[in-house]
């Protein structure tokens, strides 16, 4: 891939659909097939969105208003495209996210109402409207994706995950307005099953820019 801009994958969905368990699996899965891959998360991803990370995710649910969240997150996250991303993609090489853009609009935009334009503002604005090449959406039921948050946490998670059925129905449903509104970059991907149906799921969706 020498002298060719890598790709930009984002592994998206609400919690308890697997997200972390796949996004390891799929990096094995494209490091197997010889693509030179780097795996980083959001928020996080650099020095200065990994520190923005934990006053995002510890302390009270209450302890940011919506809008205040909305403008950590595309800090950390115009952080994490200029030192990290955009270098390795100009290297040539691929980058796997665990979480990007369209979180922020399902959890802040549409979960947290402050609606998906004024998300996207931020983001041109932070991070030049950068958006990944494909974007997997991992979909899975309410009732199962909150059986396994527990499962895997213990208890349903850190302050945006411990919110309640309501505000977690309200990220699906805007999720699935971002996939109906852009099927050529986000793919819905059935998250049900054992993790090698959900990888091999995952690897099809991606088939055509391998």
């Amino acid at each position: 891939m020498t002298g060719a801009r890598g790709r930009f994958i984002s592994l998206e969905g609400g919690e308890g659909v697997g997200k972390s368990t796949q996004a390891r699996r799929l990096a094995d899965a494209l490091r197997a097939r010889g693509i030179d891959l780097v795996e980083t998360r959001e928020p996080g991803g650099s020095p200065g969105a990994e520190a923005i990370r934990g006053l995002l995710l510890q302390g009270e649910e209450e302890r940011w208003t919506a809008e205040a969240e909305a403008l950590l997150f595309a800090a950390a996250r115009a952080d994490h495209v200029a030192r990290t991303i955009r270098p390795v993609l100009d290297q040539g090489r691929w980058v796997l996210s665990d979480r990007f853009l369209d979180s922020s609009v399902a959890y802040q935009g549409g979960a947290g109402k402050l609606g998906p334009d004024a998300i996207r503002a931020l983001h041109a604005f932070g991070s030049g409207g950068f958006l990944p090449d494909r974007t997997l959406l991992l979909n899975l039921p309410a009732e199962a994706a909150a059986a396994r948050a527990v499962q895997r946490d213990g208890h349903p998670g850190d302050r945006i995950g411990s919110r309640g059925a309501d505000y977690h129905a309200a990220v699906a449903a805007a999720f699935r307005a971002i996939s109906d509104a852009e099927p050529k970059r986000v793919r819905r991907v059935d998250a049900s099953g054992s993790p090698g149906e959900v990888t091999d799921r995952l690897i099809m969706q991606l088939e055509d820019l391998l």
